[in-house]
This record gives structure tokens, C-alpha cells and sequence, in this order.
């Protein structure tokens, strides 16, 4: 498994130029590589790949049953610098900074398609005072 490089989610969306603008402007990704309906964006090491799909049938947003994690450090740095960015979304898209039970730190948004994105900081050793 040490040939393992990088992880790159592929993230289903409705319009790849909405999705481009939201990862961009929003949550800071910088956008590598576009052709007709894939995108490749990364913000440092993370990156993600948008694919532009036909909406579903039963007209249920694509990205209902997506979500990934982004692990990150200094989260409350991250969320008061997006924040400006996020405060105009609509009222459920984006949950504050809050301590989970199995000793994360997140913040959660919802992108435009409806994919849930995770960012989340390891705070066991604030939780256990080391």
C-alpha cells in the first residue's frame, strides 16, 4: 500500500461551473484542470473531481447521498476565514465549529448540489490535556 498517493473524490454535480465557482470562491480550491463536464480542483493537499451528471429522474439532488472529510488543522482559524464567505448561503448549508463525541472538531457545508462536506480537527489532546 506504500504506492498509495492521494485520494481524490469524485463529487457529482448539476453544473460544473456552479460547483467550480462554489469550491473556488467559497472554500478556497483553485480549480487545475476543466474539460466539457470533469473539473480537477485542489486547495493544498486535498483535491476533489467534479463531474457534471444529467439530474437524477426522480429530481433528487445529485449530491443527496455524497459527503467526504477533509481533515484539517486550526479549525476555528479556517471557519472565521470562510465564514464571510459562507454567511449568505441559505439557512441548513453550514453548521458552525462543534465538538463531536469521538473527539473531532468540525464545521459541515453543504455545496450546491448537496454534498455534505466535513472539516474536521483531531482534538483528543485538548480534550485530554496533553
Amino acid at each position: 500500500m506504500t504506492n498509495i498517493v492521494q485520494l481524490t473524490p469524485f463529487v457529482l454535480c448539476s453544473s460544473l461551473e456552479k460547483q467550480i465557482s462554489f469550491y473556488c470562491d467559497r472554500l478556497g480550491f483553485s480549480c487545475g484542470f476543466k474539460q466539457d463536464n470533469y473539473a480537477f480542483l485542489s486547495n493544498g493537499p486535498v483535491a476533489i473531481r467534479l463531474l457534471e451528471c444529467p439530474p437524477r429522474p426522480d429530481g433528487r439532488p445529485l449530491g443527496e447521498n455524497q459527503s467526504f472529510y477533509i481533515d484539517v488543522a486550526r479549525i476555528d482559524d479556517l471557519y472565521a476565514e470562510l465564514e464571510p464567505r459562507l454567511s449568505d448561503l441559505p439557512d441548513g448549508r453550514v453548521r458552525a465549529p462543534f465538538d463531536q463525541p469521538y473527539q473531532q472538531r468540525e464545521f459541515h457545508v453543504i455545496d450546491e448540489d448537496g454534498t455534505l462536506i466535513f472539516f474536521g480537527q483531531d482534538i483528543r489532546a485538548r480534550v485530554d490535556g496533553e
